[in-house]
Parts: structure tokens; sequence; C-alpha cells
């Protein structure tokens, strides 16, 4: 199955150095602190970037992002952009690179896209945006399959206590998982709800706000419902 999977075509709007140059320029126009950063920086981050990319759209078969027998990744196209962005500074992170450069990613990201995604926050391999202005991802222990559309927002309570997914979770516009919640897979959060240091079982669509929930089951599935997979 892997081997089926690797095979699967990708395209991306931007040649990895044609990405960098075009993102160094972003960046130098935008950040003009006498730290200008050359495109051969940024190259090895944004192929290793473009390689987690790939993987994650390549299980994503929904509109958008994949058409005519392949899968494609446009800098033009925002939600698409904003993923790319955060897999970027994550890597540089991870890579132990510069992080003067991971913050000026992370912040790029939020000045074109209002999504708030720190570098340091480990999201998971496989996960989507849609149109997620004024989303907030903070800390917390994600699972693949992960769909937040915007103004969600997730992280920790005051304690430090972090939010846990599980597989096959959506976030409809506006909800809120904060502080020791367990989120089994399978779940779908509706617009508006906002859970508080709760456990949500697995195949529950989720409505109300803390300590009042109200849970239903469903025989939905977010993979293939959301996912197409």
């Amino acid at each position: 199955m892997s081997d089926l999977i690797n095979k699967k075509i990708f395209s991306t709007s931007l040649a990895i150095e044609d990405l960098a140059s075009y993102i160094s320029s972003q960046l130098n126009s935008l950040f003009p602190d006498n730290s200008e950063i050359d495109r051969n920086i940024l190259k090895p981050y944004v192929s290793k970037a473009l390689e987690r990319l790939r993987w994650c759209f390549i299980h994503l078969p929904i509109k958008g992002f994949y058409g005519n027998g392949e899968y494609k990744y446009s800098h033009l196209n925002t939600d698409q952009h904003a993923i790319f962005l955060y897999f970027l500074c994550n890597t540089i992170f991870n890579e132990n690179g510069p992080q003067y450069l991971a913050e000026k990613i992370y912040a790029l990201n939020k000045l074109f896209h209002s999504v708030d995604i720190f570098y340091e926050v480990k999201m998971p391999d496989i996960f989507v945006l849609v149109h997620p202005v004024g989303t907030v991802l903070g800390r917390a222990n994600y699972s693949d399959y992960f769909c937040a559309y915007h103004n969600v927002s997730i992280g920790s309570d005051l304690e430090g206590n972090m939010p846990s997914f599980g597989k096959g979770v959506v976030m409809f516009n506006g909800s809120k998982v904060i502080g020791k919640s367990s989120i089994g897979g399978n779940c779908f959060i509706s617009l508006g709800a906002i859970i508080i240091s709760e456990d949500i079982k697995r195949d529950s669509l989720v409505f109300g706000q803390s300590p009042n929930l109200t849970l239903k089951h469903t025989e939905k599935s977010v993979l293939k419902g959301i996912f197409n997979n």
C-alpha cells in the first residue's frame, strides 16, 4: 500500500528554487531588519517541507487539492499555502535551523492568512485547513485526519493541560477545545461548540458549551465525509 501511495502524482506551482526565492523576497520585503535572507538558506528547508506537504496532500483527495489524476499545491491557494508555511517553519525548528527564520515564517503565515500555528506545535502528518481565518492551533496531541475551519481555537489551560485528539476530527467554524480535553476519533465538533476539560467519546457529534454539552452518536465518517477516504 505504501508503494502505491508513494507513486501518486504530486505537482507544485513553483519549483523548489523558485518557491525559495518567492518566500525570501516576501520575508526581506516585510521584515526589513538588516538580516537579509538568501534563497539558498531556505532551499533545503523548502525541499523537506514540500516532501511533508506531498505526504499530507496525497492523503487528501478533496476538491481544490486533487484533480485530473494528480494532487496539486499552489502557492496562490491560501489554504494550501498556510499548511505549507506551517510545515516550513516547523521543519526549520525540527532541524535546529536559525530561530529567526522560523519566527519570520511563522509571522508570515499570521500576516497573510490570519492563522496562528506556532513553529514548535506538532501538527499531525495529515491535516487540512479550510478558510482558516482567525484560527489558533496551539499545543495539543493531534492525530492524522484533523480538519479545522475558521475561527477555531485549541490550547492549554492555565495549568498547562493540553487537549488530545483521536484520528479523524473535524472542528467547524468557531469551535474551541481547551485544557485537559480528550476528543475521540471520528468526532464532529459543531459550530460554536466550546469544550473545556471534558472527555468526548468517539463517533460523536458535539453541540453546546461546557459544562452543558450535548453529544449525539453519529454513523457518519470524518474520513469519508471530509477527506473522501
